[in-house]
C-alpha cells in the first residue's frame, strides 16, 4: 500500500456524484444545490419530511486528551462509519467543518486521515461551500453596526468601554488580539479598545450550530448581548435591529452540506466550534438531518471526553433533545504511553510501566462516559505498527475492569474494513447494552454550581477557584435572569487540569474561572480558564509553509 500523505490518497480516490450519495438519503436533484460534482447543500425544511421511520441511532465519537502522538479521534468516526456501511447498515456520517486557523497552523488539514477521509479533501479544509465565510461576515456586520450606533448619537446609551462584541477573522493571528481601533479624528469613528477572536470562537458559530431552523436562528441572534449600558443594562443585538441582516448572510450557510467519504457513505460537514473555547460540536441541523435520513448516525465532539463530550451531552444534546445509543472512546497505545511520560521520540519502544501510568487518562474519560452520564462505550484502540501484544492486552484488561471492551481499529490503514471490530461492538452496545443516559448537572443550579460540578465530575477536581473579577461578572449575569443556562467551560485541550502540561490523571488539584461571560443567543454561560485564548496564534513552523499549489491547480501539504 505504501505511506502515501493524506491529501495523495484522496486525490487518487475515485470520487462518486454527490447526486448518487444524495440518493442514498432517498434525495432527488431537486431536494439538492450542487456546488459544483462533489458537493451539495441540503434543504434543513427537508427535515418536515415525514419519511415513515424513526430517526436513526446516535453514535458519538470522542477520545482521551490529545497528544503530540496522534489518537485519530475523526479518522475513527470515519472509518466506523464506513465499517457499518460495510455491514449493511444505511449509516450517515456527521463532522464539523475545519477552520483555516488550524489547517495552515498546527494541524494542517482536519478532514479525517490515510483511507477514512472524507471528500473532496482540499476543498473541506479551505473554503468549502463558503460558511465560515458568512459567519465572518455577519459577526462583522454587528460589529460594524454597533460602533455605527456609538457614532451616529448612542441613542441606545452604549458604554463603548463596555462592548463585548469582538471583531473575527478565521485566522490565528495572534496580532489582533488586542486592538485600539476608531482613531484618526471625529470621522472616523470613537476610539476605543476592541479585538478580534477567530470565527470558530465567535458566538454566532454557537448560534449556528445549535439553531434548528431559519427562524430559531433569528431570535439566537436577536438575543446577542453586545455589551452594556453606562447605567450597566445589556444592550442586544435585537435592540440594534442587526439580526435580520445577519440572518439574511447566513441563510444559505444554514444548510447543512453534502459530501461523503473515501467508500461512499453519505456525510454532512456543517459548523465547527473550537471545543477548547466553545462547545465542539457539529450543526443540530446537521445531525438531525443526517437521523432523518440515516438508520445509525457516527458523529464526534472535539478534542476529549472532557471537553467536546462534556458540550455535546451537557449542551447540544440538552437543547436539541438528543440521546445517543452508544459511545465510541478513542485512544492509542502511544499517545497513552506519552501521557505516562515517554517523550515523542521514544513512543515506538515497548513500555509497559509507562502505559501503565499513562493509562488512568483514559481509564478516567471512561468513566465520564459510563458512570457520570451512564452511555454504553466501546475502546477504540487505534493500532500502530510498533504496539506489541502485552501493551494491547494491559490496554483491554484495565478497560476491562471498568466493564468496558476495547476493539482494535486499523481504519487509517484499511478504511471501513479496519474499523468492523468496532462497529460489531457498537451494535451490540445499542442492542443490548443499559443507556440510562443523564447529565453531569441540572439547570437549576446556580452558575458557580454548574461550574463547579463539571470541574469535580469530569475533571477529577478538588475545588474550582473563581477570581474577583470572575465572581462579579457571575452575579451580574444572574442579577440580568442568566441563571438557568448550561455552563460552556473554556479549558486547554492537553490536560483534565487547566494547566496544560499536567498530563495522565491528575489529583488534588483546582481549576481558577478568570472570567464569565454570557452567549445568550447560544444560551449559555461560557467560563474561561487559565491561559486559554479565543485568538490562537500561529506556531514558529506553520503548516502554511508546507502548503503549495502548482500550475495544474493541484494542491500539496495539506498532511
Amino acid at each position: 500500500m505504501g505511506f502515501k500523505s493524506d491529501i495523495e490518497i484522496a486525490q487518487e480516490a475515485k470520487i462518486t456524484h454527490i447526486k448518487e450519495i444524495a440518493a442514498k438519503l432517498g434525495l432527488t436533484e431537486d431536494d439538492i444545490e450542487y456546488y459544483g460534482k462533489y458537493k451539495a447543500k441540503v434543504d434543513y425544511n427537508l427535515l418536515k419530511r415525514d419519511n415513515g421511520t424513526k430517526p436513526g441511532k446516535l453514535i458519538l465519537t470522542t477520545a482521551i486528551n490529545p497528544t503530540p502522538a496522534g489518537e485519530g479521534k475523526t479518522t475513527t468516526a470515519i472509518g466506523v462509519a464506513d465499517a457499518l456501511s460495510k455491514l449493511g447498515k444505511n449509516t450517515v456520517v456527521a463532522l464539523r467543518e475545519p477552520s483555516l486557523g488550524p489547517v495552515f497552523g498546527v494541524k494542517g488539514g482536519a478532514a479525517g486521515g490515510g483511507y477514512a477521509q472524507v471528500v473532496p479533501m482540499e476543498d473541506i479544509n479551505l473554503h468549502f461551500t463558503g460558511d465560515l465565510h458568512a459567519m465572518t461576515a455577519a459577526n462583522n456586520l454587528l460589529a460594524a453596526m454597533i460602533d455605527n450606533h456609538i457614532y451616529q448619537g448612542n441613542k441606545l446609551n452604549i458604554d463603548p468601554r463596555r462592548v463585548t462584541w469582538r471583531r473575527c477573522i478565521d485566522m490565528n493571528d495572534r496580532q489582533l488580539r488586542f486592538v485600539v481601533d476608531g482613531l484618526g479624528g471625529k470621522a472616523n469613528g470613537s476610539p476605543r479598545e476592541d479585538g478580534f477572536d477567530i470565527t470558530v470562537a465567535s458566538e454566532i458559530m454557537a448560534i449556528f450550530c445549535l439553531a434548528n431552523n431559519i427562524t430559531d436562528l433569528k431570535d439566537r441572534l436577536s438575543k446577542i448581548v453586545i455589551g452594556y449600558t453606562y447605567a450597566g443594562e445589556p444592550v442586544t443585538a435585537g435592540q440594534l435591529n442587526a439580526h435580520g441582516a445577519m440572518a439574511a448572510l447566513l441563510k444559505d450557510a444554514l444548510k447543512p452540506n453534502l459530501v461523503q467519504t473515501l467508500e461512499g457513505t453519505p456525510a454532512f460537514v456543517h459548523g465547527g466550534p473550537f471545543a477548547n473555547i466553545a462547545h465542539g460540536c457539529n450543526s443540530v441541523i446537521a445531525t438531525k438531518m443526517a437521523m432523518h435520513f440515516g438508520d445509525y448516525v457516527v458523529t464526534e465532539a472535539g478534542f476529549g471526553a472532557d471537553l467536546g463530550a462534556e458540550k455535546f451531552l451537557d449542551i447540544k444534546c440538552r437543547m436539541a433533545g438528543l440521546k445517543p445509543d452508544a459511545v465510541v472512546i478513542v485512544a492509542t497505545v502511544r499517545a497513552l504511553k506519552y501521557n505516562g511520560g515517554v517523550p515523542k521520540a521514544e513512543l515506538n519502544e515497548e513500555n509497559l510501566e509507562a502505559l501503565e501510568k499513562g493509562l488512568p487518562n483514559l481509564l478516567k474519560h471512561v468513566e465520564n462516559i459510563t458512570k457520570i452520564y451512564k452511555l454504553p462505550a466501546v475502546v477504540a484502540l487505534n493500532r500502530f505498527p510498533t504496539d506489541t501484544e502485552a501493551e494491547l492486552k494491559l490496554v483491554s484488561d484495565k478497560c476491562k475492569e471498568l466493564g468496558v471492551n476495547v476493539t482494535l481499529s486499523e481504519v487509517w490503514a484499511k478504511g471501513g474494513e479496519g474499523g468492523i471490530e468496532v462497529a460489531k461492538e457498537v451494535l451490540r452496545l445499542i442492542d443490548e447494552a443499559e443507556n440510562n443516559f443523564t447529565y453531569s448537572y441540572e439547570l437549576d443550579l446556580s452558575i458557580k454550581e454548574k461550574i463547579k460540578a463539571v470541574a469535580q465530575k469530569v475533571y477529577g477536581a478538588d475545588d474550582v477557584d473563581f477570581t474577583a473579577g470572575a465572581s462579579k461578572q457571575i452575579a451580574e449575569l444572574e442579577k440580568n435572569g442568566f441563571k438557568n443556562v448550561p455552563v460552556c467551560i473554556a479549558k486547554t485541550q492537553y490536560s483534565l487540569t487547566d494547566d496544560q502540561t499536567k498530563l495522565g490523571r491528575p489529583t488534588g488539584f483546582k481549576i481558577t474561572v478568570r472570567e464569565v461571560t454570557i452567549s445568550a443567543g447560544a444560551g449559555f454561560a461560557v467560563a474561561v480558564t487559565g491561559q486559554i485564548m479565543k485568538m490562537p496564534g500561529l506556531p514558529k513552523l506553520p503548516a502554511a509553509e508546507r502548503i503549495d499549489v502548482n500550475e495544474n491547480g493541484v494542491i500539496s501539504g495539506l498532511f
